[in-house]
C-alpha cells in the first residue's frame, strides 16, 4: 500500500495537469437598425404624446435576450427633435430605450448617416447610449476618447473580445471637429488591428459599413477588405449598409467568419429584398489547459425575420421572426403581406443555398405553433400608475402580466389566449368598457418574458 499511494498521487497530478476547462459564449449579430418617417409615425402615441416601440419589437425580445451578447448596427442618430427619417435621420430616444429593453448589449455607430445632424447628432447619440449603459463604438467625441476606448473591449462570461467599426463614407458631409467617425482607411485599420491584437483578447470582430446598396452579392472591395482584416488578426467581419442580404461564409480551416450584409433588422423600406434581415448566431468555444487557452468558432447559424407593415389605418410595423411565424401565418391576415413574406423567404433561401459556405439555418423544431399564445398589451405604466390597471373592474377578470420597461415602468398584458379570435373579442370588450386606447393583441410564447403573473386575476 505504501508503494501504491505515491504512484496514485503522481498519476492524479499528471491527469489533473492536463485537465481542460471548456466555456462557451453565444453571439447574436443583427443588421441595420433604421427609422424612416413611416417608422417614427407608427411609433407615435397621440394620447400620451410620446413614442412607443413595444409592439414593433415584442416578438424578437425572447430571441435577443437569449444571447449572451447581442450586437447591432445603429444606422441613425439620436440627435433630438425634429425627428426625421431619410435622408438625415434623427430617431426618438424611445428607440434606444426599447433596444435596451429588448436585450441589445452593444451598438456600432459608424455609418454613412453618422453625421446627418452634425456635431450635435454625434455627441448626443453617444450621450444617450452612455446614459443607458449601452456599449458602443465607431464614433467619438474627440481623438482622446478614441485613443482610450478603441478598439472597444467587451468582457462577458469569461470571454474578452475586441470590437472595431468603420464606414465607407458619411454621405459627403464632413465630420465636424473634434468629433471622429471611423472611416475605412486600410492604413488606419491595420494600426487598429495591431492594437487589438495587443489587447490579447479571445477574438477580434470588425463591423464594416460597406458595399453597394440593394446588391445581393459583395463587390470586389468588400472581398479585399475582408482578406485584409483576416490577415491582420480578425476572426469576424460583419457587414452592413446594402439593406439587402448578402452571403455569409464560415472559413473553417482558418477559423474565420464573414457575413457581407445582414440586411435590414428594422426599417421603413418595403421593396422586395429590403423588408427583412437575418439574425446571425455564433457560438464561441474556449478551451483552457493550464495557462493556455484556445478560442474557436463552434457553431454558426442564422435565422430570418421579416418586417410587416400593416395595411390598416395604423400602418404599424411588427417584426416577425420565422421561428414563430413561418408555420403559423394566420397572424398575417392580409394576402398582399403574406405574399411579400413568402417572397422574402424564397429569395433569401435561394441566395443562401447558392452562396453560403458552411452556414445553415437555425433549427426551430422546438418552437411549434402550439407554443404560441395571445395577450392584450395594455401599455406602459409606472408603479404608481399601475394602480389604475389593477383597480379596473373590467380587467379584474383577466389574468394580468407585467414585464419591466426601463427602471420605473412596466408593460402590462391582460389574458392568456390560445386562439386569436378569442383575444380579438376580449380586446373589443376592453376597448368598449374602458377608457384605454392604443391597446392591441400581442402574439407571444407562453413561456416567454412574462414571468410575473399576478394571482387572483
Amino acid at each position: 500500500m505504501r508503494r501504491i499511494l505515491p504512484f496514485l498521487m503522481g498519476l492524479f497530478l499528471q491527469v489533473n495537469s492536463y485537465a481542460q476547462d471548456t466555456t462557451r459564449l453565444s453571439l447574436l449579430f443583427v443588421g441595420d437598425i433604421m427609422q424612416h418617417d413611416s417608422n417614427i409615425a407608427a411609433a407615435f402615441n397621440s394620447d400620451k404624446g410620446n413614442y412607443d416601440y413595444s409592439s414593433c419589437f415584442e416578438y424578437v425580445i425572447p430571441i435577443v435576450r437569449s444571447a449572451d451578447l447581442a450586437i447591432g448596427n445603429l444606422e441613425l442618430t439620436l440627435a433630438g427633435k425634429p425627428y426625421k427619417g431619410y435622408p438625415q435621420f434623427s430617431a426618438p430616444d424611445e428607440l434606444a430605450y426599447e433596444l435596451k429593453r429588448v436585450g441589445f448589449d452593444v451598438l456600432v455607430t459608424a455609418n454613412n448617416h453618422s453625421v446627418d445632424r452634425g456635431r450635435k447628432g454625434i455627441e448626443r447619440t453617444i450621450d444617450v447610449l452612455d446614459t443607458l449603459s449601452m456599449l458602443h463604438t465607431g464614433t467619438f467625441k474627440d481623438s482622446i476618447t478614441r485613443q482610450i476606448t478603441y478598439p472597444l473591449l467587451i468582457e462577458k462570461n469569461g470571454f474578452r473580445l475586441s470590437l472595431l467599426n468603420y464606414t465607407y463614407a458619411t454621405n459627403g458631409i464632413p465630420v465636424p471637429r473634434p468629433t471622429i467617425v471611423n472611416l475605412i482607411d486600410t492604413v488606419q485599420i491595420k494600426a487598429d488591428l495591431a492594437k487589438a491584437k495587443n489587447q490579447k483578447t479571445d477574438a477580434i470582430i470588425v463591423f464594416m459599413h460597406w458595399g453597394d446598396e440593394y446588391q445581393s452579392l459583395p463587390n470586389k472591395t468588400q472581398k479585399i477588405l475582408t482578406d485584409l482584416c483576416f490577415r491582420e488578426g480578425a476572426k469576424f467581419v460583419i457587414g452592413s449598409h446594402p439593406h439587402v442580404l448578402q452571403p455569409m461564409q464560415w472559413r473553417k480551416e482558418q477559423d474565420q467568419f464573414v457575413v457581407y450584409s445582414l440586411g435590414n433588422f428594422i426599417s421603413g423600406q418595403r421593396p422586395r429584398y429590403r423588408d427583412g434581415g437575418a439574425m446571425l448566431w455564433i457560438d464561441l468555444k474556449k478551451i483552457r489547459q493550464d495557462s493556455v487557452s484556445v478560442t474557436s468558432i463552434d457553431r454558426a447559424e442564422y435565422e430570418l425575420e421579416w418586417v410587416q407593415k400593416s395595411n390598416d389605418s395604423k400602418k404599424e410595423f411588427v417584426m416577425l421572426p420565422f421561428r414563430y411565424f413561418e408555420t403559423d401565418t394566420t397572424f398575417i391576415s392580409d394576402k398582399l403581406l403574406l405574399d411579400a413574406f413568402r417572397t422574402f423567404r424564397k429569395d433569401t433561401r435561394t441566395l443562401y443555398a447558392k452562396h453560403n459556405l458552411n452556414v445553415t439555418e437555425k433549427s426551430m423544431t422546438s418552437s411549434s405553433p402550439d407554443s404560441l399564445g395571445y395577450s392584450i398589451c395594455l401599455g406602459s405604466y409606472s408603479e404608481e400608475n399601475s394602480k389604475d390597471v389593477l383597480d379596473n373592474t373590467e380587467l379584474s377578470r383577466y389574468q394580468l402580466f407585467k414585464i419591466p420597461h426601463g427602471e420605473m415602468n412596466f408593460y402590462w398584458y391582460a389574458g392568456n389566449f390560445t386562439d386569436q379570435s378569442a383575444a380579438e373579442k376580449a380586446l373589443a370588450q376592453i376597448k368598449s368598457k374602458t377608457t384605454l386606447k392604443n391597446i392591441h393583441v400581442a402574439k407571444r410564447l407562453h413561456d416567454d418574458s412574462l414571468p410575473q403573473t399576478l394571482s387572483g386575476y
